[in-house]
């Protein structure tokens, strides 16, 4: 993997993906920002965290009856965050279980610098766009202190780097589905969730089955760029690099269809040419 990114970076600097900037984070240091997959680890329900009200909460208290979709990111996420979220609600919106019914949603800021008010703003704004009102008894927007964040975060696997530079954070993207007692059932990677899926997995964890291990190559599309700060960059450079192999490969095709076709004109013998009066006789020979 670490080899991988190496290559990736690489190409995308020498192609011109990226003008350079001062940076904080190394290509190694980028290369342990990263989702592992923990199943059937156990998330301590003793951690204190602070809700959307600023009241002290602790985990246990979302957890006992109903499934949980933990998010792990920050609030002030340029992008990703933002587009994970959008992702989960949109695949939501499609599922017959709610939000406050059959299961809770609880997002941990790993930005101890972020408030409370913040995070109210955050959850008014997507209870606004999920629109379910039996939503906003089970679903939490928390902050907390870098202590109690970095446990959480170590249990689920969920690894990222601060950039002081440019005041940002490197993260992976995607949802753990934990069972009611706190357990590890089933990892989302990426910005968008099928919904059956989803879907599947809640029923699973509220059973308490734990799931098998996913890919995570999708990962590689949403890795935060340490040159410029942002997401944007790394993702449209690979866009460009997959419609640049797409194109090449049409190209390829046509004129592999044209070579087959000059080849084939070549082969094949041209017709005799039959003068039109061939089939009449002469005069003499109708006389005859």
């Amino acid at each position: 993997m670490k080899a991988m990114l190496k290559i990736i970076f690489l190409f995308l600097s020498l192609s011109g993906a990226f003008t350079v900037r001062a940076q904080s984070l190394t290509i190694t240091q980028l290369s342990d920002v990263r989702f592992d997959q923990k199943l059937g680890s156990q998330v301590s329900l003793d951690l204190h965290f602070r809700d959307e009200t600023g009241k002290d909460v602790a985990l246990s208290d979302y957890f006992g009856k109903k499934p949980v979709v933990l998010v792990l990111g920050y609030y002030g996420c340029p992008m990703l965050c933002t587009l994970t979220f959008n992702g989960m609600v949109e695949g939501m919106n499609d599922m017959k279980w709610s939000i406050g019914n059959e299961f809770n949603v609880v997002h941990v800021s790993i930005n101890p610098k972020e408030t409370p008010e913040l995070a109210a703003a955050k959850r008014q704004n997507y209870l606004k766009h999920y629109g379910r009102p039996e939503a906003a008894a089970g679903w939490h927007f928390l902050t907390g202190d870098e202590p109690q964040i970095r446990q959480l975060a170590d249990e689920v696997g969920f690894h990222y780097a601060y950039d002081p530079t440019v005041h940002q954070y490197a993260h992976p993207s995607g949802l753990v589905i934990l069972t009611p007692d706190g357990k590890v059932s089933k990892y989302f990677f990426g910005v968008k969730f099928s919904p059956p899926e989803l879907s599947a997995a809640l029923q699973d964890a509220s059973k308490r089955i734990v799931g098998s291990p996913i890919v995570r190559l999708v990962l590689l599309c949403f890795h935060y760029s340490p040159i410029k700060g942002k997401y944007g960059p790394l993702i449209m450079a690979i866009i460009r690099i997959l419609g640049a192999a797409t194109l090449a490969a049409m190209t390829w095709l046509f004129i592999a269809m044209i070579r087959r076709e000059r080849k084939r004109r070549q082969t094949t013998p041209a017709p005799a040419i039959i003068p039109a009066n061939a089939g009449a006789l002469s005069e003499r020979e109708r006389n005859a």
